[in-house]
């Protein structure tokens, strides 16, 4: 049965994120045939709508107001609520990301209506639809059919398809948003972080480092393959915690939560709670001194031995092999 979904495109300083490709992905697949709407809020967010518009969809509005330059659950909602009445969508889609988890269930209070988080994959049958999420810190996973409308759907990074579709012309409706005098949240000053690299939750390739690593300094030889790869640097909670590296790099049930194609663990035991935010990349190597190591469980393929012997050669290997390829 065709369905009216919205999607929640997420943007990083007015630039379109993978995930919300992926999103538009899934509601195309959700919506059977009925209409597609996506909603991309910000502060200058035309060309991020612009671009989503060449989707094939019936329409893209972008709100923009100066208060909304930074994410904040309050503000977003507010700019948000508007299009909820006015679409009255029987799905929303948006990301499985820090702002999204954040939104979600302030999305799914509104509407009155259940909301499945954490989607991997997600199967149409007979205009029913299937969503599949893992459970148990990742250790299983369970299927889920909704069975009335409206509900609200979280989809994990990196998971599904992206949207490919292309030759679209939907109209693009911008808004201003007007900040109410009686919000009772404002964001007042953002400090960003010194970049680390690419960003984790997007990367294709990711090198992360464990207990293993020994120290700060122990981390070069994992960048300099990274830099190789054009991979993304992770780490454990205990790297984290030894003040082996900044806690933005921390991958697990309470950090974050990535499925590259390729996950490169370097000195890294495999705590369950690192599992959690790694066990669903597509292909896991693992490289550590101790053969009994949890890691090696489920890792498609596993090295024995010093990682501070192992990783420089493969970088310079790698390094070999590409300078081969361009001569």
């Amino acid at each position: 049965m065709p369905k009216k979904v919205l999607v929640i495109a997420e943007q990083r300083d007015g630039k379109l994120r993978q995930v919300a490709l992926e999103a538009l992905g899934a509601a195309r697949a959700i919506a059977d045939g009925g209409s597609i709407v996506s909603v991309v809020i910000g502060s200058q967010v035309k060309d991020a709508a612009a671009e989503l518009a060449q989707h094939p969809q019936d329409k893209v509005i972008a709100i923009e107001g100066e208060s909304l330059a930074n994410y904040d659950s309050e503000h977003y909602y507010l700019a948000l609520r508007p299009v909820l009445d006015e679409v009255q969508p029987d799905v929303v889609v948006l990301g499985h990301t820090a702002s999204g988890r954040d939104l979600a269930p302030k999305i799914s209070a509104a509407l009155d209506a259940p909301q499945v988080s954490d989607v991997v994959s997600l199967d149409v049958q007979s205009g029913d639809v299937l969503f599949k999420r893992p459970i148990y810190a990742g250790k299983a996973f369970e299927t889920k059919r909704v069975l009335s409308t409206p509900y609200v759907v979280t989809v994990r990074p990196n998971n599904l398809a992206a949207d490919t579709e292309q030759g679209g012309s939907a109209e693009v409706d911008v808004r201003a948003f007007d900040e109410p005098a009686d919000v009772k949240t404002r964001v007042v000053n953002v400090q960003k972080k010194a970049s680390t690299g690419r960003d984790l939750t997007e990367a294709r390739v990711v090198v992360s480092g464990g207990r293993g690593v020994k120290s700060a300094e122990g981390f070069k030889p994992l960048y300099e393959l990274a830099e190789v790869l054009d991979a993304a640097v992770g780490a454990s909670r205990a790297a984290c915690d030894a003040g082996y590296c900044d806690y933005s790099l921390q991958i697990g049930q309470t950090g974050k939560v990535v499925t590259p194609d390729v996950y490169i663990a370097c000195g890294i035991s495999g705590a369950i709670q690192h599992l959690a935010g790694m066990s669903q990349s597509k292909l896991i190597i693992a490289i550590n001194k101790d053969a009994e190591a949890p890691i090696f469980e489920i890792a498609d393929y596993g090295v024995v031995g010093d990682l501070f012997e192992i990783v420089p050669k493969l970088t310079e290997k790698l390094r070999e092999k590409m300078a081969a390829a361009r001569a």
